[in-house]
């Protein structure tokens, strides 16, 4: 064998090495570069956690909902059919005529994840108490970016009011209602219906007059996106991911949106009562739901807290208020029932919309 051929063999399999080295290298730096010039495969990511998150849950929850017949109104049309824009009601047998109280809700997923059905069991228990309760979905990022889900559920609003004959709602009595990011959406249209310069402000006029919104009940949310701009570590990542996707940039806290979704900055005493919770083992309760407790009860806002301390045992995570299995769970749906039931007592309504100094 000549010398020439001996080289060529045994270089074939450093060339072959360095090959697959740079070819591992070149697909490492395209998708360093996707991941820095889209959220979509960080999202898809997420979105696959957090279903899997939502079927344990809803498989916890099932087990308490009562053995009652509901009347269901499933898919409810209220926008655009292109979107994901339709609405789920449940309700007891009423009497002809019946209006009964609205506990409209809005479900989390970071706003890039989650559906309506996710809430359906929670929805059923309220209901079974003689609400009238929808589950409503919007269309979640990247595939619609902000301010869309909140026009969005602004018009489902209306379109409930439009047809409260057909669903049994009493127009005058609806509470608005959301955990997580649904939490962030319930809050903004809440402040939307009571702040005239935040409507303004967001370009999206009310569908509700503030004297139809009772109250309105927050679980684990977030207020206050500034306060979020140096969250570290896996939970960090994740919901920089999900606003960048929600609202259309990376550089979300340097944007209009970011800006308007921190509902902390435009808490005025117009709101109506307001429940507001998080557990002790969620790192959002102390960044996000006390701040904002504490802003509104400063503006005069009724505020109705629920809190443990941070040593508590057991620690209650993100969206405690569905693990059924703790029973701070079931403290929490106590004290969300008597919440409601003093938010949309007739005689509440009445003294709200009667201002002081006046007669009937």
């Amino acid at each position: 064998m000549s010398r020439d051929a001996g080289a060529g063999a045994s270089g074939r399999p450093l060339r072959t090495a360095l090959g697959v080295a740079l070819a591992v290298l070149a697909v490492a730096v395209t998708i360093a570069a996707v991941l820095r010039a889209t959220p979509w495969p960080s999202v898809l990511l997420i979105r696959r956690v957090f279903e899997k998150g939502a079927r344990d849950t809803l498989a916890e929850m099932a087990p308490y909902v009562p053995e009652v017949p509901f009347t269901v109104h499933r898919d409810v049309a209220y926008g655009d059919a292109a979107f994901t824009t339709a609405f789920d009601v449940f309700a007891t047998k009423a009497q002809p005529g019946e209006r009964r109280p609205a506990v409209v809700w809005i479900h989390g997923g970071a706003w890039i994840s989650g559906s309506k059905a996710d809430v359906e069991p929670y929805l059923k228990m309220l209901a079974a108490d003689g609400y009238v309760t929808v589950g409503l979905d919007y269309t979640i990022a990247p595939e619609a970016v902000y301010p869309v889900a909140v026009a969005q559920l602004n018009r489902a609003l209306g379109y409930l009011v439009e047809h409260a004959a057909e669903f049994g709602v009493d127009p005058t009595r609806i509470v608005l209602a959301g955990d997580s990011a649904g939490a962030q959406l319930a809050s903004q249209l809440a402040i939307l219906v009571t702040n005239p310069e935040y409507a303004r402000l967001v370009g999206i006029v009310p569908a509700l007059d503030p004297s139809q919104l009772a109250g309105v009940i927050l679980h684990c949310g977030l207020y206050d996106l500034q306060a979020m701009t140096s969250a570290t570590g896996v939970v960090g990542w994740g919901f920089k991911t999900a606003l960048w996707a929600y609202t259309g940039h990376r550089n979300w806290s340097e944007t209009p949106a970011g800006a308007t979704m921190s509902t902390i900055d435009f808490v005025t005493a117009d709101l109506p009562p307001v429940f507001v919770s998080g557990g002790n083992g969620d790192g959002l309760t102390h960044l996000q739901s006390v701040p904002l407790a504490e802003r509104m009860r400063a503006a005069g806002v009724d505020v109705t807290a629920l809190f443990w301390p941070p040593d508590h045992e057991p620690a209650l995570p993100h969206e405690y208020q569905f693990h059924l299995g703790f029973d701070q769970a079931h403290d929490a749906l106590d004290r969300t029932r008597e919440f409601l039931g003093r938010v949309t007592a007739a005689e509440t309504i009445l003294a709200r919309a009667t201002p002081p100094g006046t007669t009937e």
